[in-house]
C-alpha cells in the first residue's frame, strides 16, 4: 500500500516516518497543494492526505482522483471547507477530517489571547515601544470576575470552557447540542443572551453556511462596549468589515484573531518587504487593541503528531472498510 501526502511541512515529517515504520505502509510526501495540475501525481497510490486552505473547487481534481482509483480524501485538519463535498461524493470519495487532534492546543491559545487582552498587554506593548512606561488608564480585569461566552461548545470549545472555569470565570455557552458532560462547567443560553452578557466571546464553530458571518454587525451591536472577541475557528465566521467598524467606533474593547477571511494569501507566508494583499489586514494591524496570529491554534507538538496519525489511520480504515468515524460526507454504498 502507498499513500501520498500533500502540503507537508518539515515539522510533520518525523511523525509521518514514525507512523510509516509502525504500519509498514509507504508514505510519499511533497510540499504541493492539491489542484488540477498536481492531482495527476496521485496515480498509483491507494490513499491521499492533504492540508491546505485553498479551496479545491475544480471538478477536474475529483475526476482525476476517481480515475486514479482513489476512494478517499483525508484532511489532516479539523476544517474541511476547502473540499467540495458534493463533488467528492459524486466521484466516490470518502472525505474525512481530524475533529479532535488536540482540543487543548486551540483552547489554550484562546485562553492566552483572552488574558493578553484583559490585561491590556497590547496597549502596554504599544506604549513601551515609544518608551512610555506609565500604566494610567489601563487598569486590567481579573478573569474570575468575568463572564466568558463560548459559541460552539464541542471538543475545543468544551475544553476552553473547562480552562476558563478552572480560573474562576463564569462560563456560558451556546451550541446546537447541549452536552451533559459540560453542564458542571457551563450554563447554556441563547446566542443573543450570550452576546449581551459575556465579557469575553470566544468562537469555536466549524465553517458552514449557517456559521458564515455568524458574528456580523447585528451580533457585534449586542456585545458590551468593554467586551473582547476571540476567533480561533475560521475567518469567515466573523464579518471582518463589521468587526473593524465596531473596533474603530469603540463598540468593542478588543479582538484576538487567529484566523481571517482570505488568510490563505497571507498566513504561513514570508511577506517581508512586500505589500500586504489584504486591505482588511492592513487596517486591523493599525489597531492597538487587536491581536493577530497566523492560524497557529493547531501548532503544538501533540496536535501536529495527532493530525498526522489520525489522518493516515483514516486512510487505512477507509481502504479496508470503506468508511471512517471521521467521515464528513455521504458516498453511495457501492463506492
Amino acid at each position: 500500500m502507498k499513500i501520498i501526502m500533500f502540503s507537508v511541512r518539515d515539522d510533520e515529517e518525523a511523525a509521518i516516518r514514525k507512523w510509516e515504520k509502525k504500519t509498514g505502509v509507504r508514505v510519499d510526501i511533497n510540499q504541493l497543494e492539491l489542484n488540477a495540475d498536481t492531482a495527476d501525481q496521485t496515480q498509483g497510490y491507494d490513499g491521499i492526505v492533504i492540508q491546505q486552505r485553498s479551496r479545491i473547487s475544480d471538478p477536474v481534481v475529483y475526476e482525476k482522483l476517481e480515475k486514479n482509483g482513489l476512494k478517499q480524501l483525508s484532511s489532516r485538519t479539523a476544517g474541511y471547507d476547502m473540499v467540495d463535498l458534493e463533488q467528492a461524493s459524486a466521484h466516490g470519495l470518502v472525505v474525512t477530517n481530524v475533529p479532535a487532534y488536540s482540543p487543548n492546543s486551540v483552547a489554550e491559545l484562546a485562553l492566552t489571547q483572552t488574558m493578553r487582552l484583559i490585561r491590556n498587554l497590547p496597549l502596554f506593548d504599544a506604549r513601551g515601544a515609544e518608551q512610555d512606561f506609565r500604566w494610567a488608564g489601563l487598569m486590567a480585569r481579573e478573569i474570575r470576575t468575568l463572564t466568558v461566552g463560548i459559541i460552539g461548545a464541542g471538543r475545543i470549545g468544551g475544553t476552553a470552557a473547562r480552562l476558563f472555569k478552572a480560573l474562576g470565570a463564569t462560563v456560558i455557552a451556546n451550541d446546537i447540542v447541549e452536552r451533559d458532560e459540560l453542564k458542571d462547567s457551563v450554563t447554556y443560553v441563547s446566542k443573543e443572551e450570550l452576546l449581551r452578557t459575556a465579557d469575553v466571546v470566544t468562537l469555536h464553530v466549524p465553517l458552514m453556511e449557517s456559521t458564515t458571518h455568524l458574528i456580523d454587525a447585528n451580533a457585534l451591536a449586542l456585545m458590551k462596549n468593554d467586551a473582547v472577541l476571540i476567533n480561533a475557528s475560521r475567518g469567515p465566521v466573523v464579518d471582518t468589515d463589521a468587526l473593524i467598524a465596531a473596533l474603530q467606533n469603540k463598540q468593542l474593547a478588543g479582538a484576538a484573531l487567529d484566523t481571517l477571511d482570505g488568510e490563505e494569501c497571507v498566513f504561513n507566508q514570508d511577506l517581508r518587504g512586500k505589500a500586504l494583499p489584504s486591505e482588511q489586514l492592513k487596517t486591523l494591524r493599525t489597531l492597538p487593541n487587536v491581536l493577530i496570529t497566523p492560524h497557529i491554534g493547531f501548532y503544538t507538538n501533540n496536535a501536529v503528531k495527532n493530525m498526522v496519525e489520525i489522518s493516515l489511520n483514516d486512510v487505512l480504515t477507509i481502504v479496508k472498510t470503506g468508511t471512517s468515524e471521521h467521515q464528513v460526507n455521504k458516498v453511495a454504498v457501492e463506492n
